[in-house]
């Protein structure tokens, strides 16, 4: 039997059964397992348990700190590094040999992940998508999710689900790769991305408005990949026609057509995703910087100004 590794497990759920028993299979080599569900009414916490991992539930009360900030604040862990799973994800054998040996080094508080994302059983390896870097394994006091100023808007979710984190020291980038397939079908995609676009249309509203960035990863040109996206992003959202560009860019210019079929539909899914994300950021300019609501609020001329052309 292959030694446990010194490193805790985080996993935010809710209703998982599909995807969990692949994801805690993958990651009985982690010393121990929190799983942080919000009130499953599916198998997820009988699945959990018969997998030994810790089940703790969170209740969001709506406000700042969503599920992974809360369990970072909350959770006893009993180990210096936290390695944050998402249900639909997987670490291979490959990866946890390599992160046995990459937390013994000193000179790192932390290393990002890079994901291999599949769709419709196809891995996209085009379209942008990978590599997909995301910083997951880290010293569980170093780091932090950044707050974006988001959680006001409803039917976002409990957890943070694009936010970065923010670590203090060094950080580094491991060579093997987690994978991603959510094993659930359409329906839940589509879904789970009508949330994010609430959450999209937020972050879209803030950088035209010149909210304030700080606790943030911030946008820098010249910094890590992470930070050159959130600048590439404050462009972005000034620009006209998004739902096309979004289309051409990942399936001609990033040429996600060699992703065959899969990768079309996922091209497709992204346009229409985009074009959510502009129909909600117009709702916010037109009812005061709120969604789902009844009553329409003035906006300033000088605000609808600034924001100009949201849909195209």
């Amino acid at each position: 039997m292959l030694s446990k590794i010194p490193v805790s497990v985080l996993i935010p759920a809710k209703n998982e059964q599909a995807n969990l028993p692949a994801c805690l299979t993958s990651v009985q080599r982690a010393d121990e397992v929190f799983i942080v569900d919000s009130q499953s009414t599916d198998k997820s916490a009988e699945i959990a348990k018969s997998y030994g991992a810790n089940i703790v539930q969170f209740h969001f009360n709506g406000r700042w700190p969503k599920k992974k900030n809360w369990s970072l604040d909350n959770l006893p862990f009993r180990n210096e590094w936290v390695l944050i799973v998402d249900c639909d994800e997987r670490i291979t054998p490959e990866l946890w040999e390599e992160i046995a040996k990459a937390i013994q080094n000193d000179q790192y508080t932390g290393y990002y992940l890079n994901r291999r994302v599949f769709f419709l059983g196809k891995w996209i390896r085009h379209g942008g998508k990978y590599p997909d870097w995301n910083l997951r394994l880290f010293k569980h006091k170093q780091g932090r999710y950044e707050n974006l100023n988001t959680e006001d808007i409803p039917n976002t979710g409990d957890n943070e689900v694009h936010e970065h984190v923010i670590l203090s020291g060094q950080v580094g980038y491991l060579k093997n790769d987690m994978l991603h397939e959510d094993f659930r079908d359409l329906f839940h995609w589509l879904e789970r991305h009508n949330r994010y676009s609430n959450w999209e249309a937020r972050v879209y509203f803030n950088l035209l408005t010149g909210k304030d960035d700080s606790g943030t990863i911030g946008a820098n040109l010249f910094g890590d990949a992470v930070q050159r996206k959130r600048f590439l992003k404050k462009v972005w959202v000034r620009l006209p026609f998004k739902p096309f560009l979004r289309f051409v860019l990942f399936y001609i210019i990033q040429r996600g057509f060699l992703d065959g079929k899969a990768g079309y539909i996922y091209a497709r899914l992204l346009s229409q995703y985009e074009y959510q994300i502009g129909v909600k950021l117009y709702e916010l300019r037109s009812c005061g910087g709120q969604l789902n609501t009844t009553t329409s609020k003035s906006v300033p001329s000088s605000l609808t100004q600034e924001i100009g052309q949201t849909v195209s």
